[in-house]
């Protein structure tokens, strides 16, 4: 029996750097798994789109797909926008949407990765304070998680952790930045918690301005690669038709 074709769901957006980020994240994850066939769809503003490859993938002949968001939290456009697009699909397919990446030990161990490349050592935790920096949400929910992960990353022995967003909820990156130096931390730290280039990410870089250290976007770090893979796993084994079927 072959194994469902994992569709990797991206947001998409107007900076190329985006739609090359997550290329470079479904690369790694094809190399992780070579037998599984691996394809990717925007939501918007890149090409190919996801209904496009839904329709690709029945003309092939393809019956079953896990569709992934490529998204840490749990907010719009993994509870509407994506399931709307998924109940668009060729009727012949049988899709199942998988997880969201977020939250997962994994991820927590590839922000680390991202302040260590940045020139962090894990002698600098106890005296670091780290802005745990996301896009915002108007989502309490998506929210909420945010806070505890923060909440659960400080205490792996950081000095202290706060969550900031670009948009939508407070505080934002450069508040937290002011927050972490008033509390006596010796240094500080940001951390987007943002898969990839963009708009957002570039906010929070702006607003990273007077802290110590700004790390890298996640991007195609091999953890997240792996938590892409687990979720895959979850939602395919077994797999049953939940949309179209």
């Amino acid at each position: 029996m072959r194994s469902p074709v994992l569709l990797v769901i991206a947001h998409g957006s107007r900076d190329p750097r985006h739609a090359a980020t997550v290329h470079a994240l479904v690369r790694r994850v094809r190399a992780m798994r070579p037998g599984l066939r691996v394809e990717t769809g925007f939501l918007d503003f890149n090409i190919p789109s996801v209904q496009g490859v839904l329709e690709n993938l029945a003309a092939e002949g393809v019956r079953d797909v896990v569709a992934l968001p490529l998204l840490l939290t749990r907010a719009f456009h993994a509870k509407a926008d994506i399931p709307a697009v998924l109940r668009d699909a060729p009727p012949q397919l049988r899709i199942r949407q998988a997880e969201v990446l977020g939250p997962s030990p994994l991820l927590l161990a590839a922000l680390e990765r991202r302040l260590y490349e940045a020139g962090l050592s894990p002698a600098d935790k106890s005296s670091t304070g780290v802005v745990l920096a996301s896009a915002g949400s108007t989502d309490p929910e998506a929210i909420a998680v945010i806070a505890d992960i923060a909440r659960e990353w400080w205490h792996t022995g950081w000095c202290a952790v706060r969550p900031a967003f670009a948009s939508a909820s407070l505080p934002r990156t450069e508040d937290a930045v002011r927050e972490l130096r008033a509390l006596g931390c010796e240094r500080v730290a940001v951390a987007p918690y943002v898969l990839a280039p963009g708009f957002l990410p570039d906010r929070i870089a702006r607003g990273a301005a007077r802290a110590d250290i700004l790390a890298d976007v996640l991007g195609p770090a091999p953890e997240v690669a792996r938590v892409l893979l687990r979720r895959y796993d979850e939602a395919s084994v077994p797999v049953r038709a939940v949309v179209g079927a």
